[in-house]
Parts: C-alpha cells; structure tokens; sequence
C-alpha cells in the first residue's frame, strides 16, 4: 500500500514508502497479550486496592460500618472481584519478575520469551489457585 503525497505546484508523486503497518497487520503473540495483560492488571490493581482501602476505613469506623462493608465484599460478587483482584496482583507481580530478567539482559531468544510468557501466564493462574484453596482449607 502505498500513499501519493501532493507537491506544492499541485503535482500528485506516487511515492514509494509504505504505510506505517495497522494493527491489522499484527498476528497476536503471547508475549504481546502478556504485555497488554500486564498494564490491564496494573489499572486492576489499583480499582483493588481502593476497595481494600474501603474495607479497612470501614472497620476503622466501628462494627456496624464493618459489617456492612464485609457482607459486600463476602458476596458472590465480591469474592468474584477478590478472586480477579489476586490473580491480577500475582499476574502482575510475575510480569514485573519478567521484566526485571529482560532489563538485566536476559531472556530474549525466541524459546526463552515464550518460556517467561507461558511461565506468567501458568504462575499467576496456579499462585491464585493455591492461595483460595489454602484460604478455603482453612476457613
């Protein structure tokens, strides 16, 4: 594809430069949804730690601001938003780890990439698992 650029004197040249590619064009990676993951889960973590914030004034602000507050977040729906918000916290945490090995100059080739992008995706999934079953055993 290519664009014609006007000159001044009106004269339309076919030029040869390409258009910028679109996203289109893009076949998606895992490494490239880990990387939009990661900055989805980063805004996740931040709508997570205002309602545990919440959670926390409320139970500053006596029994019955508490109670109100625990059975919101003890619902259905609140644990479901519990269940997202610790499986974003420990995607999250894994992405960073990945990041940390790539800005010290390692895990670049092709096999070790993918590696650390199956290894996020796969840790963040089982860390979340074993943490609600661990809670879970012990309530």
């Amino acid at each position: 594809m290519y664009m014609t650029y006007g000159e001044p004197g009106g004269n339309a040249l076919k030029k040869s430069r390409p258009l910028s590619p679109h996203l289109q064009i893009y076949r998606p990676m895992l490494t490239m949804i880990m990387s939009i993951a990661h900055r989805i889960t980063g805004a996740a973590l931040y709508a997570g730690t205002l309602l545990l914030a919440w959670l926390l004034i409320a139970a500053s602000m006596g029994a019955e601001t508490y109670a109100t507050a625990a059975s919101c977040v003890n619902s259905l729906p609140g644990k479901l938003i519990l269940f997202g918000f610790t499986w974003a916290l420990f995607h999250h945490l894994l992405g960073g780890i990945r990041h940390i090995i790539w800005e010290s100059g390692h895990g670049f080739s092709h096999p070790q990439r993918e590696w650390l992008a199956q290894a996020t995706l796969i840790g963040g999934i089982v860390l979340t698992a074993g943490v609600w079953g661990i809670a879970y055993l012990v309530s």
